[in-house]
């Protein structure tokens, strides 16, 4: 009887011991699946981590659709890469994500349909958030400012924003909240679509007004400029058209995606990244 009892007894033990062990180990895989799943952005530590790989439309990609003829923020290098203010904070971003970035280059209105279709995670063109966008859209914090101007040439009778309003054709990009403004009603401070004209991005209005079949190219600020320091003849006028936001959009409903962005996006701009990009390409 006393051998049976301390067979049991020792048996008893044995299975303590193991229950602690197991206990023990799976502690530490958790531990562990938890690190490898550590995204930025997110806590890895608790319960709200996510899995990258299921956010993104190709495992370990981050595919980003632009309109790579809008500089300085995104814009073809001589040797054929993309480059640009959009282009180095979307390479961060995936860096933290631990992604690497594909640029999708496409007309800005196909950029936007991209990231409505899921067939990119981000859109990254410059993008204004307006209330028909976010109709079909979810987008980030900003992460930069944008101004609106009005390019003309140099002779040009149009000489304030109020003189636009005597402008026979003004010239935008198609699917920019510049297009939406001047195509708008009288009535909503627009000029009425017939005194508009969209085309698809904005060096072909610019190459438009230099040919005389626009009066004047409503557009981004920073472009602006470039096309203005390559096109003798033309000018900016000193009065701004508006002030927006710039920000990322991605799919409708996505908010871990949405998610995961913000916090980066944070991160970047806690730390000077997103700035120092933005000094880099425009100087005040």
């Amino acid at each position: 009887m006393k051998k049976v009892f301390s067979l049991i007894l020792a048996l008893t033990l044995v299975l303590a011991l193991a229950a602690c062990g197991s206990s023990g180990n799976n502690g530490g895989a958790g531990n562990n699946g938890q690190d490898s799943s550590q995204t930025a952005g997110g806590d890895a530590s608790g319960s709200d981590a996510v899995d990258v790989g299921s956010l993104v439309v190709e495992s370990g990609k981050l595919h980003m659709s632009t309109n790579a003829s809008f500089p300085p923020y995104e814009m073809v290098a001589n040797d054929g890469s993309f480059e640009g203010i959009d282009v180095e904070i979307a390479t961060l971003i995936a860096e933290k994500m631990g992604l690497e970035l594909v640029v999708d280059d496409m007309d800005f209105n196909a950029a936007l349909e991209a990231v409505q279709n899921g067939k990119s995670d981000i859109a990254m063109a410059g993008i204004t958030v307006n209330e028909d966008r976010l109709v079909n859209m979810d987008f980030t914090t900003s992460y930069a400012t944008g101004v609106q101007v009005i390019i003309v040439p140099e002779d040009s009778p149009i000489q304030t924003v109020d003189d636009l309003s005597n402008a026979e054709l003004i010239g935008t990009q198609d699917g920019t909240t510049g297009y939406i403004y001047c195509s708008d009603t009288p009535e909503n401070g627009g000029y009425g679509e017939d005194h508009v004209v969209a085309y698809e991005n904005g060096s072909v209005a610019v190459q438009a007004l230099l040919a005389g079949k626009v009066d004047c190219v409503v557009i981004d600020n920073e472009p602006a400029k470039a096309y203005v320091e390559a096109n003798p003849g033309l000018k900016i006028l000193d009065t701004e058209f508006t002030v927006e936001d710039y920000a990322i959009a991605v799919k409708k409903g996505s908010a871990d995606m949405l998610d995961q962005l913000n916090s980066i996006l944070k991160e970047l701009t806690d730390d000077g990244s997103i700035q120092a990009i933005i000094d880099k390409y425009i100087q005040a």
